[in-house]
C-alpha cells in the first residue's frame, strides 16, 4: 500500500507541466555549473605553464633547482640598477679625459636600455598568452639548444624590428628579451645560456639579438668559442641618424640630459668630436667590424641596412632567409605600412592573429639638431663609412 502511494504521487508530481520544467531547468542549470567549474579550474593553471615553458622550468630535479636559482639572480640583476659597462678603447680617443658628466650619461643611457629592455619584455610575456596552434606544439616538444644564429648589433639600427619580422617564420624561434650573455652574464655558462633559448624542433634555427655585442670587444672571441659556425647578422644604419636616434632615447627616460651639440663636441670652437661618447662611438662601424673579423670570416656575417628594412622589409628579410639557408616564407605579403609610425608592421605576428606593430618605444620623433652639428658628424664619420663599405663590399648610401 505504501509503495503504491509512493509511486502515485511521484507521478501526480512530475506529470505536473510546472514542475516537470522546474527540474529541467534545475538539471540545466547544475551542469552549466560544473562546467563552468571544470573551465575556471583549468584556465587557471594556463598562466603558470605558459610562464613555466618560458622560463624552462625543470622541477623535482637538482638541476632545475640550480637553473631557478640562476634564474632569480638574473632577475635580481636585471632590477637592481646597472653598472656601467666599459666602452670600447678608442684610436680616436683619450678615455681619461671622461668627465664625471659624461659618466653619469651613461648610467643614464643605460637606465633607458633596461628599460627599454623590459618594455620588451612586458610585450613578449603579453604575447605569449595568446599562443598560436604552431608556437604550442613548439613549446611543448623539441629541444633547448644554443643560437645557431645572433643579431648582433646595432643599436637603434632596426634589431627589433628584424626579429619580429623573421619570428613571422615557422623555422626560426627566438628568445624574445635580450639575454646579454656575450657582455654582461658571461660567468653564468652556457648552459644557464641554453636554458633561455626556447624550444626547438628538428630543422627549425635557435636565435637572439643583443646589439651591444657589436660593440663588445670580448664578445667575439666568446662566440667563436662556444661555436665558429655561428652565423652572425648585423642591422647597420646611418651613424648620424643613429647617433639622434641613441640620444632620443636617453632623453626620453631622462629629459634633464645635457643637449646633443653639448655632448657631441669636446670643443665646439675647434669642433673636435668626443669620441667617448658611446653613441657617436658606436658608429664607427669599421673599427668594431676590424675585432669582428679576427675570430669570423666575412661571409658568416651578414649586414642588413636599416634604411631597406623601412623602405623594403621583404627585400632584406629575403637576404636574410637566404643567408640562414632558409626558404623565403616571409614577403610582401605580411607587411603593410603603418603612416602614423612611418614604418612597416606585420600583419600577422608571431603567436597572434592580430596585426602587430612595434611598441611605443619605437619611432620616436626626433629633436631638431643645428644643422652644422649634423653636417660636422657626416664629415668626421665619411672616412669610416667609406672604410666600412670597402670591408662589407657594399655601400650603403650614407655619404
Amino acid at each position: 500500500m505504501e509503495y503504491s502511494l509512493v509511486c502515485h504521487s511521484l507521478y501526480a508530481f512530475w506529470s505536473s507541466p510546472v514542475k516537470k520544467k522546474l527540474i529541467l531547468l534545475s538539471i540545466m542549470f547544475l551542469i552549466w555549473v560544473y562546467m563552468l567549474y571544470s573551465c575556471v579550474g583549468y584556465c587557471s593553471t594556463m598562466p603558470s605553464l605558459v610562464v613555466d615553458s618560458y622560463r624552462g622550468k625543470e622541477t623535482g630535479s637538482a638541476v632545475g633547482r640550480r637553473t631557478e636559482s640562476s634564474r632569480m639572480e638574473l632577475v635580481s640583476r636585471l632590477l637592481a640598477k646597472p653598472q656601467p659597462w666599459e666602452d670600447i678603447e678608442s684610436d680616436y680617443d683619450d678615455s681619461s679625459i671622461r668627465t664625471a658628466a659624461s659618466r653619469d650619461l651613461l648610467n643614464n643611457e643605460l637606465d633607458a636600455d633596461r628599460a627599454e629592455e623590459w618594455d620588451e619584455m612586458r610585450g613578449e610575456q603579453q604575447r605569449a598568452l595568446e599562443p598560436s596552434a604552431m608556437s604550442s606544439f613548439s613549446n611543448g616538444s623539441g629541444s633547448k639548444k644554443l643560437p645557431q644564429a645572433i643579431i648582433i648589433g646595432v643599436k637603434k639600427g632596426g634589431t627589433r624590428a628584424l626579429l619580429e619580422f623573421l619570428r613571422v617564420h615557422p623555422d626560426i624561434r627566438a628568445v624574445g628579451a635580450e639575454p646579454h650573455f656575450f657582455d654582461r652574464n658571461y660567468e653564468n655558462g652556457l648552459e644557464w645560456y641554453r636554458e633561455l633559448m626556447p624550444k626547438t624542433l628538428e630543422g627549425q634555427i635557435t636565435m637572439e639579438k643583443t646589439p651591444s655585442y657589436f660593440v663588445t670587444r670580448e664578445a667575439p672571441a666568446r662566440i667563436s668559442a662556444m661555436s665558429r659556425d655561428t652565423k652572425l647578422i648585423v642591422v647597420v644604419r646611418d651613424p648620424v641618424t643613429r647617433a639622434i636616434s641613441d640620444y632620443t632615447q636617453t632623453l626620453s627616460k631622462k629629459p634633464d640630459i645635457p643637449s646633443f651639440e653639448s655632448l657631441t663636441f669636446k670643443n665646439r670652437t675647434t669642433g673636435l668630436i668626443d669620441t667617448s661618447w658611446s653613441a657617436i662611438q658606436i658608429g664607427i662601424y669599421a673599427k668594431h667590424l676590424d675585432n669582428w673579423l679576427q675570430y669570423f670570416p666575412m661571409d658568416q656575417i651578414l649586414f642588413v641596412s636599416g634604411e631597406r628594412l623601412i623602405s623594403d622589409p621583404a627585400g632584406e628579410l629575403g637576404r636574410v632567409q637566404d643567408f640562414l639557408g632558409l626558404k623565403r616564407i616571409i614577403t610582401d605579403k605580411h607587411f603593410y605600412f603603418n603612416q602614423t609610425k612611418g614604418f612597416p608592421c606585420l600583419k600577422k605576428a608571431e603567436g597572434s592573429s592580430k596585426p602587430h606593430c612595434l611598441g611605443k618605444t619605437k619611432g620616436r620623433t626626433h629633436p631638431n639638431i643645428d644643422p652644422e652639428v649634423v653636417q660636422r658628424l657626416r664629415d668626421f664619420y665619411r672616412p669610416f663609412n667609406m672604410k666600412f663599405y670597402q670591408m662589407t663590399g657594399h655601400n650603403f648610401g650614407w655619404d
